[in-house]
C-alpha cells in the first residue's frame, strides 16, 4: 500500500508540473504553442478545463501527500 501511495504521489506531481508549463502567464494556452496573442481576458474552451482540471489535480496532490504522511 505505501509504494501504491509513493508512485501515485510522483504521478501526480509529474502531471500537476505539465499541466502549470502549459498556463502561460500572459497569452493563455494558444501562446504556450506558438500563437500570437489573446486579446480574452477570460478563460474559455480548453483554457477553461486545463485549469479546472488543475485544481482538481492539487486537491488530489494533497489528499496523496496526507496520505503519505500518515502512513
Amino acid at each position: 500500500m505505501q509504494t501504491v501511495v509513493l508512485i501515485l504521489q510522483i504521478v501526480i506531481s509529474i502531471l500537476l508540473v505539465g499541466l502549470i508549463s502549459i498556463q502561460g502567464k500572459g497569452g493563455g494556452l494558444g501562446s504556450a504553442f506558438g500563437a500570437g496573442y489573446s486579446s480574452f481576458s477570460k478563460r474559455r474552451g480548453i483554457e477553461k478545463f486545463v485549469f479546472q482540471f488543475t485544481i482538481l489535480i492539487t486537491a488530489l496532490f494533497l489528499v496523496v501527500s496526507i496520505l503519505n504522511l500518515a502512513r
